[in-house]
């Protein structure tokens, strides 16, 4: 009996065993189940999540998912802070050596940063470097104000650059991506960004492959995991806020393939950059191996000048040629609302970051056409554009996907070919300089100079360009005639925008209060 009893309570023992391991077996397979879900040390984060893949030789769009829905840039704002300090270098503004002063606001940013010291300074070349590895947040400003005198006033610079490459639905609020709800892109936009860095500053694409940074005896590592570790992957940003989650900015070329790629809303700095060598070994075999096909980023040639320290308040009046009582000023171009409201944001630097997989798919989306100015044009026949002598100029209409580009495009004409015409009320229009409309008095001489604004792909945004100009520049316009003229650049037809009207020295002080707004200008003598 004690045997049987003891092989009963063994068997009630193994029978007890059994059932509590296939109890614990169905834990572990719904705890599984749920993970794969909702991965558990996540705790609940799940960030927005947006990716694109664009072929940089033809433009065309391998795989998007949610990639014009707006997200929080993060650190990969840093991208165009670098593009509008390039653009400053080139200009002849800057050299790598040039010392940037820093502030005490810049040096009380929160991490990342470097720890640079009010009252000292930081060369451009420095400044470059501490934004590609540690993506320092008070070096940001430094550039910022260096170039804008503010950061308020560089983010507007910003946010006009971006319009004028075809980031249309990417406003920016800072330079460095600190956690602002009014600072927002889309995965588009900064694959746009991506390709118009290397396009139009090619020589500086070797910084965005620094592997690691010294800074006052302190070593800084670049935050792109994927340098070196992912087959031709050479730049070029990460960015981690809580809002945003963790992004990525990639460009990767192997052989005669190139393409670049986002991701937005990792979970984690691991996830994300998993996605993101998932799309390069993905997509990489779809892209193009033959010559390039996609047009140029379109770009701003003449940037703002450095160390703008004052803005112009906009006029209440605007007085129109041909009056001499002032009228109301026509309503300038807004930027566009931010559509995103930032929820529990906190401040932080760039960082790592990760999405969780998703489902690859082709896009059939259209691209963009872009435009590129690369030098000069040579002179070419004016046109003249009048605007009404009786009643202010229309409102002007944002264009669709760009509005109010500024690229600028500088070249020269003759002032013997430049006269006054007299039109009915109505928008304003081009007219040759050879069948304009037949002016009531004598035309008049423009004087010795003029001053161009920019260069535009369409009548449209030309003329847009000078309503707003002459706005925000208050007087400095109000005697000054608008006009503007086609010229023809490699098969390329762009609008000249300018005003007429000035001897040297007014042609100087009306660029320098457009520029405090911001404008590209330029004095050209007739």
């Amino acid at each position: 009996m004690a045997t049987i009893n003891g092989a009963g309570r063994t068997g009630t023992a193994r029978f007890g065993w059994r059932v509590a391991a296939l109890a614990a077996a169905a834990m572990v397979l719904a705890t599984s189940t749920a993970t794969e879900a909702r991965p558990r040390r996540y705790g609940g984060y799940a960030p927005a999540y947006s990716a694109i893949v664009i072929d940089a030789k033809t433009g065309q769009t391998l795989h998007a998912e949610s990639a014009d829905a707006h997200r929080f840039p993060a650190s990969v704002t840093k991208v165009m802070t670098l593009y509008l300090l390039f653009e400053q270098i080139e200009a002849g503004r800057f050299t790598l050596q040039s010392p940037l002063r820093v502030s005490a606001e810049a040096a009380r940013q929160p991490p990342s940063k470097v720890g640079v010291r009010p009252g000292s300074t930081i060369t451009v070349e420095e400044a470059i470097r501490a934004l590609v590895t540690k993506s320092a947040n008070d070096v940001a400003v430094v550039i910022a104000e260096n170039i804008s005198g503010d950061e308020e006033s560089f983010g507007q610079l910003m946010t006009r650059r971006a319009r004028a490459i075809g980031m249309s639905r990417t406003t920016f609020r800072n330079a460095s991506g600190l956690p602002d709800a009014e600072q927002v892109t889309t995965a588009r936009d900064l694959a746009t960004l991506g390709r118009a860095i290397q396009d139009h500053f090619p020589r500086y694409w070797r910084y965005f492959q620094t592997y690691s940074f010294a800074y006052r005896g302190v070593n800084h590592r670049n935050h792109n995991r994927l340098l070196g570790r992912v087959e031709g992957v050479d730049g070029i940003k990460t960015g981690y806020t809580r809002a945003s989650g963790f992004n990525l900015l990639t460009s990767a070329r192997r052989g005669d393939r190139q393409i670049v790629a986002v991701v937005l809303g990792g979970r984690s700095g691991g996830a994300r950059d998993a996605r993101m060598r998932q799309l390069v070994e993905g997509f990489f075999p779809r892209a193009y191996a033959g010559a390039r096909t996609a047009p140029m980023v379109a770009r701003a040639s003449e940037p703002a000048p450095a160390r703008v320290q004052t803005r112009i308040a906009v006029a209440a009046q605007v007085p129109v040629p041909g009056r001499r009582e002032p009228v109301a000023a026509p309503m300038p171009i807004t930027p566009m609302a931010a559509a995103v409201v930032a929820a529990g944001q906190t401040r932080g630097g760039a960082s790592t970051g990760a999405s969780a997989t998703a489902p690859v798919v082709a896009s059939a989306q259209p691209q963009r056409p872009v435009i590129r100015a690369e030098t000069p044009p040579a002179p070419m026949p004016a046109s003249t554009l009048a605007f009404s002598a009786t009643r202010p100029a229309p409102a002007p209409v944002p264009m669709p996907g760009n509005p109010n580009p500024r690229p600028g495009v500088l070249g020269t004409i003759s002032s013997s070919q430049l006269t006054t015409a007299s039109v009915s009320p109505r928008p304003v229009q081009m007219a040759s300089a050879g069948n304009a409309p037949v002016a009531e008095a004598p035309a008049r001489r423009r004087g010795e100079w003029s001053i161009q604004i920019g260069a535009f792909p369409t009548e449209e945004a030309a003329q847009a360009t000078l309503r707003e100009a002459r706005e925000a520049s208050g007087r400095q316009l109000g005697a000054a005639d608008p006009y503007t003229e086609k010229v023809e650049r490699s098969g390329m037809t762009l609008v000249r925008a300018r005003f007429a009207g000035f001897d040297r020295a007014s042609a100087d002080a009306a660029c320098r209060a457009l520029r405090t707004s911001d404008y590209d200008c330029i004095p050209v003598r007739n």
